[in-house]
């Protein structure tokens, strides 16, 4: 039997250790190595010669999504899964256009990462049930596909990071460190988020932000 390597992609030990586990016992996968940062994911990618990587989207210092098109420029034929707590609807697009060829929500039954899994190592792209509904309304003649309620689309894959996590109540000094960016920097992604989405000040920006994630458009 072949035995599919796979590279594990998060900055938190216990769920890379809950995943080395779970893919670990199962016939057929290894882990070949762990990383907790893009930097560290590419050197591992480059020595270890993994056939399928298993990303965060949060980072610190480059996304997850970063990696992806990172990996496509280099690695092509290498195929990415990423498994995140961020809304599916959100980023899973995100994520396909990117060069990923799989989304699984962390709070998913184990089944269905095991599903991805297979789906990808078979040549096929796998989203969660909820999502290709999602894409295949926009094939139904005369029917629209749900449009988010407020304009994320203008937004950057960090931006929207910054926007989620301005949502959770957080301040620039955790945001900063969460993402592994400076707080000036969290401040220039504050004022491209204000203007893209016509938002007057720092105030109204940080109630919108709640609204959102208190709707349920952003999960966590």
């Amino acid at each position: 039997m072949k035995v599919t390597k796979i590279l594990l992609v998060d900055d938190h030990p216990l769920i890379t250790e809950g995943l080395r586990q779970l893919l670990g016992s199962q016939p057929g996968l290894s882990i070949c190595a762990t990383a907790g940062s893009v930097q560290e994911a590419l050197a591992r990618v480059e020595s270890e010669a993994p056939d399928l990587v298993i990303t965060d989207l949060t980072l610190p210092g480059r996304s997850g999504l970063e990696l992806i098109k990172d990996l496509g420029t280099t690695y092509p034929d290498l195929p990415v899964i990423v498994l995140s707590m961020h809304d599916e609807l959100l980023y899973a697009e995100r994520v396909l256009r990117a060069g990923g060829r799989g989304y699984v929500t962390k709070d998913a039954p184990t089944e269905r990462l095991l599903q991805a899994i297979r789906c990808v190592l078979g040549g096929g792209v796998y989203a969660s049930p909820a999502v290709t509904n999602h894409f295949l309304q926009a094939l139904v003649p005369g029917k629209s596909p749900t449009k988010l309620s407020f304009p994320l689309e203008r937004l950057t894959d960090r931006e929207i990071e910054v926007f989620e996590l301005i949502g959770l109540a957080k301040g620039n000094q955790e945001i900063a460190e969460q993402l592994g960016i400076s707080p000036r920097t969290v401040d220039v992604h504050r004022a491209h988020i204000r203007e893209k989405l016509g938002i007057s000040d720092g105030s109204a920006l940080t109630r919108h932000a709640i609204r959102w994630v208190e709707a349920g458009m952003i999960r966590r």
